[in-house]
């Protein structure tokens, strides 16, 4: 199988098509790094609320002490990576949905139905999440955007 961040070079920027195989790579998206003052915090949300799980040696001290972590991976089942978590010793809160603060970045977080859409509303908050817009009685895309402990937003819709 061909590795899918390879593709055969077939037009110049003119639009000819050429016949040499020239190969180019594309990047591969690692991961998506979000940057907090509470690494450990955060991506203790995210995991929670996604479903993911930490890279082999990002996980909490099992024997209690303090975590210093300044840079944690979050990976799938499969162990791709997801998101990663820097810290950092400042971050100013956006103030979305107004424009002071722009958001800068945010996840899309699909969901199957309105009922799920609720569901998910309820984790998130339990997880330290606070609501910024309910739009969940669109008629096309219920859509919910919260923000994160450390006031990153993101949305959750039905898709």
């Amino acid at each position: 199988m061909t590795d899918p961040r390879w593709r055969r070079r077939r037009r110049a920027d003119d639009g000819a098509v050429h016949n040499n195989a020239e190969m180019v790579e594309y990047p591969h998206l690692l991961h998506t790094v979000i940057d907090t003052t509470e690494a450990r915090k955060l991506a203790e949300f995210y995991r929670q609320l996604l479903g993911l799980r930490y890279r082999q040696g990002d996980e909490p001290r099992s024997d209690g002490a303090a975590d210093d972590a300044d840079w944690l991976v979050l990976v799938d089942a499969s162990d791709a990576r997801r998101l990663a978590f820097q810290q950092v010793e400042r971050l100013e809160r956006t103030t979305w949905p107004e424009h002071d603060v722009p958001m800068q970045m945010h996840l899309d977080l699909s969901v199957s139905s309105v009922e799920q859409l609720w569901r998910q509303r309820e984790r998130a908050e339990s997880l330290g999440a606070h609501l910024l817009l309910d739009r969940s009685d669109h008629a096309t895309e219920p859509l919910l955007v919260l923000a994160d402990p450390s006031g990153h937003p993101f949305c959750i819709f039905v898709a």
